[in-house]
């Protein structure tokens, strides 16, 4: 006997493409994550790149972006020990 076919919401295949284009997971991994079919996904996830309305980069984006937020991570916290370095020189200097 032939299957059913399923229908989606618009909003689950909108939050389903979020996922695969804003955390980096693959689409095999969100599709079995949602219990959908791999190329489901895959459709709707080009269909929403060509429409202009996920980033074209994907995951290679969410990379430049964590590593851009780890290199400010980074910078924070040397400035933040410079500061602290400034405070105890300050306290030395007054007495």
């Amino acid at each position: 006997m032939a299957e059913k076919r399923r229908k989606f919401d618009p909003e689950f295949s909108e939050g389903a493409v979020r996922i695969v284009t804003e955390t980096g997971k693959t689409i095999a991994e969100v599709a079995e994550d949602l219990g959908i079919n791999e190329t489901t996904l895959a459709s709707w996830v080009s269909r929403a790149r060509r429409a202009g309305t996920a980033p074209a980069g994907g995951s290679d984006e969410l990379e430049r972006l964590r590593r851009e937020v780890a290199q400010l991570k980074r910078e924070n916290k040397e400035l933040v020990m410079e500061r602290d370095v400034l405070k105890r020189c300050m306290v030395l200097w007054v007495k």
